[in-house]
């Protein structure tokens, strides 16, 4: 297959083709396939399409991911082991799209790959960032960040030579499409579709950095993915962007449905708009005047959008829920203004509760409450997500529109997230159970028949210990950092964001490091490992970061303490480094703030891989606790319902507990000790210091003690090889619920109806 392939491409066999000529003729070879495909589900001639429409989509690479999914994965890596070249070294030279930030983008191409899985027509509506988030990179403790550019002239975007005119306040440009296939596993090829500029200007990025002219719109619109906010400027560009998305969004949808048979006033039976989170809620304004723009009288136009578009809320976090000031708008967006204040004043005619209005008191528009007005699903992504929207955050809407309150408890993919991330451990399942959970990840559950099966259970091991030992070689190729694969891997990967308290992961750390200054050492040691970014203006996230470093030099150079705690931060946190950092996990931190983590994602991963959850009952947490048995997930911490009451009283005061227990006294001070006084920046210290004290915001110090007390006894728990083997295999056996196939058929049943 490849061999043929590259013989008409370079007149050469593969024994003669340097890895770049092999990396291209596979993206050459994979999208001919895909186009193969695609052909092939133009047959099924469909109706009704899905549009998941996203600031976010962090695909990843997907040059080995594809190759899963079109089945010839393995016969691509013998032809090419043959001519004695290795797809890993290949696969090395893709680089990874920038395209996201952490869980929403991910959840995002998850939910792209299970509809082209499953045989839904779905494709996916974004932006194309050349410089993506940032790349991070750290300099004396701190996080820096540069540009990422990811784009190359070779890689899997098409330009499809598709283009529209987008209106600004005062201006307007012109945009370019670029495709990338979506390869479903064994079934249709989709799309994700992501708009970008002619007018683009990377020069306007000086240097490495990622500072540039924020106002000039027509050349820096897709530079970067949630370019800074902390001046209007930023806050204006991020209007901007917003609108462009949906604007060339809702023009294409409309132009496709035109094509498949709709007349516009029936355009609900041809697509569902499922806005993802808040950042594309312009899309139902923005729909509607359009609708109106074909002759629609504007009350129907209204009802059509409201039958067509869906809302996924992501958040319980108010900051999070974006209110935009309305002379923001005006500047921007002046078109859409005056039907933004018809659909807010129809909302204030029917109900007289201020808090339900989309234009506040301090006209302030309120996205997420025009979505719930004016869309016709609501869901949460996780069952304790959705019943504190319901009761709590979002309750005086679920008055209105109980019927339009549902749970979607988000999924990943496992093609991606154990097929291809962890090929040993995937094969050695279907020696177990055969091929069917690649289809039906409920069939994992037959593995539940090995948890007293020695051999298997140490077959588990020997695959975990293999993952360390790589995990182990790669850190120390591309950060000269040295771990010991014997030790416990405890890891925290994700955003860096006070809620998802990595502070108390640190404060733990500082915990065992006195232990062990004490002579209490641990019976095995403990490497302890963070990946994370922290948005460039927020400080308290970057302070975090300088802590965790610090404590990795304490850690690494303290001969005492090093042969039994390490602390690692991963640079440049992705999926690449994900799909390499979640196999190798034995302890799983998921230890937000009960109340606050919607769902989480990359506890579903850590799980599938055989790692063991240390969380508090927040997020899919509770499911992963309710799926596994008390037994095999550790939990500590106080509860939703307390941690709500607390925020409801006013009743927690951080001081009061660093000043009642000395023992977080001593923890707290430690981050301004002499000794890490010497490695880091004293100022920021003590303003991180402070923070805990005077603030602590997400309750850090409410839990910090009792999660050392269930940490210590997961740590004792793992002495026992077997015992600890037979949890990994109870979490991989349960699972398979986490599916994004069955999150999809979820939404396809409940919400989008494209069967019918």
């Amino acid at each position: 297959m490849l061999k043929e392939f590259c013989e008409k491409k370079y007149q050469k066999g593969l024994d003669n083709c340097s890895h770049e000529e092999l990396y291209v003729a596979l993206l050459e070879m994979i999208k001919q396939q895909a186009k193969e495909s695609a052909v092939k589900d133009s047959a099924y001639n469909d109706k009704k399409k899905v549009y998941y429409i996203s600031a976010e989509f962090l695909i990843g690479k997907l040059l080995s991911n594809n190759l899963i999914n079109l089945g010839i994965y393995d016969q691509v890596r013998s032809e090419l082991e043959a001519a004695g070249k290795s797809l890993q070294e290949i696969e090395e030279l893709e680089p990874e799209p920038s395209l996201g930030n952490g869980g929403l983008g991910r959840l995002a191409a998850c939910f792209l790959d299970s509809m082209a899985s499953i045989g839904i027509p779905g494709d996916g509506i974004g932006l194309n960032y050349h410089f993506g988030l940032f790349r991070q990179v750290f300099e004396n403790h701190f996080q820096k960040e540069t540009k990422n550019p990811w784009m190359e002239e070779h890689s899997w975007l098409t330009r499809t030579g598709k283009s529209y005119e987008v209106q600004f306040g005062g201006f307007s440009v012109r945009s370019v499409l670029y495709d990338v296939d979506v390869i479903g596993y064994a079934n249709r090829t989709n799309k994700l579709h992501l708009f970008d500029i002619e007018s683009i200007n990377e020069d306007l990025v000086q240097g490495d950095g990622i500072t540039f002219d924020k106002t000039k719109i027509s050349e820096n619109l897709t530079l970067f993915l949630y370019p800074d906010d902390s001046d209007e400027a930023g806050n204006l560009l991020r209007i901007y962007q917003q609108y462009f998305m949906v604007a060339n969004g809702a023009a294409m949808i409309l132009e496709e449905c035109r094509a498949r048979g709709s007349n516009f006033h029936n355009l609900y039976e041809y697509a569902v708009v499922q806005i993802n989170d808040t950042h594309p809620s312009m899309i139902i304004p923005e729909l509607i005047r359009l609708l109106m723009a074909e002759g629609i009288a504007r009350e129907e136009a209204i009802a059509i959008v409201s039958r067509t578009c869906a809302y996924t809320n992501h958040t319980i976090l108010a900051e999070a829920l974006e209110k935009w000031p309305l002379h923001y708008l005006e500047k921007v967006v002046p078109q859409l203004v005056p039907i933004i204040r018809v659909l807010d004043e129809q909302v204030k005619q029917r109900y007289q509760d201020p808090r339900v209005a989309i234009i506040d008191g301090q006209n302030r528009v309120h996205m997420a409450h025009m979505d719930i007005h004016y869309g016709f699903s609501v869901n949460g992504v996780a069952y304790l997500h959705t019943e504190i929207l319901k009761n709590s955050e979002l309750r005086p809407f679920y008055e209105i529109y109980p019927e339009k309150f549902n749970n979607k408890t988000n999924g990943i993919t496992f093609r991606r997230w154990l097929l291809h991330c962890n090929r040993d451990l995937a094969v050695y399942v279907e020696q177990l159970i055969g091929p069917g959970f690649k289809k039906d990840a409920g069939q994992l559950k037959k593995l539940e028949k090995y948890l007293d099966d020695a051999k298997v259970l140490q077959c588990m091991l020997d695959i975990k210990n293999a993952d360390k030992l790589y995990l182990k070689e790669y850190l120390k190729k591309t950060q000269n950092v040295e771990i010991d694969e014997n030790s416990i891997f405890d890891i925290q990967i994700k955003r860096l964001h006070e809620y998802k308290r990595q502070q108390m992961n640190a404060l733990y750390v500082i915990y065992k490091y006195l232990e062990i200054k004490k002579g209490n050492k641990p019976t095995t040691p403990i490497t302890v490992i963070f990946g994370a970014k922290a948005a460039p203006a927020y400080t308290i996230a970057k302070d975090i970061i300088h802590l965790i470093l610090c404590l990795q030099e304490l850690t690494c150079k303290d001969p005492e303490a090093a042969p039994y705690l390490k602390v690692v931060m991963v640079e440049n946190y992705n999926v690449t480094k994900a799909e390499k950092l979640i196999p190798a996990c034995d302890i799983s931190e998921q230890i937000s703030l009960a109340s606050k983590e919607a769902s989480g994602t990359g506890n579903m991963k850590f799980m599938l891989n055989g790692a063991v959850t240390l969380g508090t009952m927040d997020g899919a947490n509770v499911e992963i606790a309710q799926l596994v048995g008390p037994e095999n997930i550790y939990t500590f911490g106080e509860s939703s319902e307390q941690v709500i009451a607390h925020y409801a009283q006013e009743d927690y005061v951080a001081v009061d507990y660093y000043i009642r227990d000395a023992d977080i006294r001593r923890y707290v001070d430690f981050i301004i000790s002499p000794e890490l006084l010497r490695i880091g920046n004293a100022s920021v210290l003590l303003r991180l210091h402070g923070e805990l004290i005077q603030k602590d915001w997400f309750m850090t110090l409410l839990d910090v003690k009792d999660y050392i007390r269930v940490k210590e006894r997961a740590l004792k728990d793992y002495e026992d090889r077997t015992a600890w083997a037979r949890k990994m295999l109870v979490n991989i056996a349960n699972a398979g619920f986490f599916s994004s196939d069955r999150t999809i058929a979820e939404y396809n049943r409940d919400i989008w109806h494209l069967d019918q």
